[in-house]
Parts: C-alpha cells; structure tokens; sequence
C-alpha cells in the first residue's frame, strides 16, 4: 500500500478482539470503495484515546439497491456468513457485525489488509492454498452464494485467504454462482466433511438462525446435507453457473 492510500495495514487481530473493537469503536467514514454497485465505504474504527487499530467496510442498509430476487436487508446476509464461516470452523469471513453507523444500520467487517493484485484466479497455481480453496468452495455452496468472483478471495498480508463480500447469499432457491469450479466431482476433505457434520448435528447457531428466515434456514441445512452425504464437490454440467464479471 503507498503512503498516500486510505488503506493502512494493522497487525492482525484475533477473532475476539475485531468483534469487540467493531462493536465498540467508534466509526470514521473515509470515503466510498470503488466499483461497488450498493453502497460500500472504507471506514476507521476510533477508539476512546483516538488511535485507529483497525479499518473496516461498512455497508448501510440505506445503500442498497433493491433485486428482484433478493429482499431487502443483504447486510444481514454479511453478518450470517460470518457467523456461518465460524460455525463451520473454517474462518475465512472476516469478522462481521450488525452495526449502527454513521448512515444507519448495516454490516461492519473487519478491514483485511491484502495484496490486491492477488485472486483466486492469480493464486490457483499454488497447491498450498489448495486446502482454503476447498473450504471457501463448500463453503459458498453451503451459503448459496450467488456471486463469487475471483476478486472476492484476498490473500492477506498475514498470508490467511479471506472470503468477502457475501451479501448475496442464502437464497433458499439454489442459485450458486462461483468461480471455483476448479474441485469439481473430486472427494472433500476430510476436515470439510467434519466441519459440516459438526453443523447438521448442532444445528444453526442462535444468533445466525435470527438472520435467515424459516425456508433459508432449512436450506442451509440441506445444502450441507447433501454436499455430506455425497462426498464429493458438485458440477457445473450447464456451464451457466458463473458470475459476471468474473473478477
């Protein structure tokens, strides 16, 4: 990041702390992120003796454009893939909270500093990411997520893949479109097949459950169902299941 960027790395923070420093802090709008369609804004997080230990997205409800097929309300849907990603042990979701803001109620996640030139198509090659590339991969089938570009995997400057922005999930039709198609009709992993035991037996956590309505929760369940039952990463036979762009 150059010295005139609004972006500033921070060391990393634990899970625990991100979600008390977002919920606690006080939030300073920098200014509105590039080639976002809904309302999305890079935001300090002040604390009471005004130092600025982290940066974070904000994404206000009053942003939003209206879909067709989606209702109202998608920063919610930031906020259960957060607590999905955790619930699942994965924890590739940046940490995400509901948070009244500056332009009203909307999501905060924890700004991730990243090499921007990486993304999942730059990284592919290297079999080391391979095992996060799986777990994002059922995790967004899980999520049903509509829209994973290439440009959506960050690769951190602690050298953690991250999954971001994730509004457009949890329809309870199966809408899935992704760019990673790449582990197609291989088996999952066996920490993959774990994490989504461990959510059919446990069930959908409290406070993810309050997010999705009746017929969304069901879905999440039956989308990790199935993915358990048939061990194996689906395929895309129409060829029609990509985003756009794909970046």
């Amino acid at each position: 990041m150059t010295d005139d960027s609004p972006f500033r790395s921070r060391p990393p923070l634990a899970t625990a702390d991100a979600l008390a420093l977002l919920a606690e802090a006080e939030i300073e709008l920098l200014g509105r992120m590039p080639y976002s369609s809904n309302g999305t804004f890079l935001v300090d997080l002040t604390t009471e003796d005004g130092d600025v230990p982290a940066q974070a997205i904000y994404k206000p409800e009053r942003g939003e454009q209206p879909l067709w097929d989606f209702p109202p309300s998608l920063y919610k849907r930031e906020v259960a893939a957060f607590l999905l990603s955790e619930q699942l042990g994965w924890g590739h979701v940046p940490p995400t909270i509901v948070a009244d803001g500056p332009l009203g109620v909307g999501s905060l996640q924890l700004f991730v500093p990243a090499v921007f030139e990486e993304h999942y198509f730059t990284m592919l090659e290297d079999d080391a990411k391979h095992p996060a590339f799986r777990q994002i991969c059922a995790f967004d089938i899980v999520a049903n997520n509509t829209d994973r570009k290439s440009g959506h995997v960050l690769l951190g400057e602690d050298g953690a893949l991250h999954a971001i922005d994730n509004g457009l999930s949890f329809h309870a039709e199966f809408k899935l479109r992704t760019v990673i198609w790449d582990f197609a009709n291989e088996q999952i992993p066996t920490e993959v097949k774990e994490g989504l035991e461990a959510l059919l037996d446990d069930g959908l956590n409290d406070d993810l459950a309050a997010l999705l309505d009746t017929f969304e929760r069901d879905a999440v369940l039956t989308r990790a169902r199935v993915l358990a039952v048939e061990g194996a990463f689906p395929d895309d036979p129409t060829g029609r299941r990509w985003p756009w762009p794909m970046v």
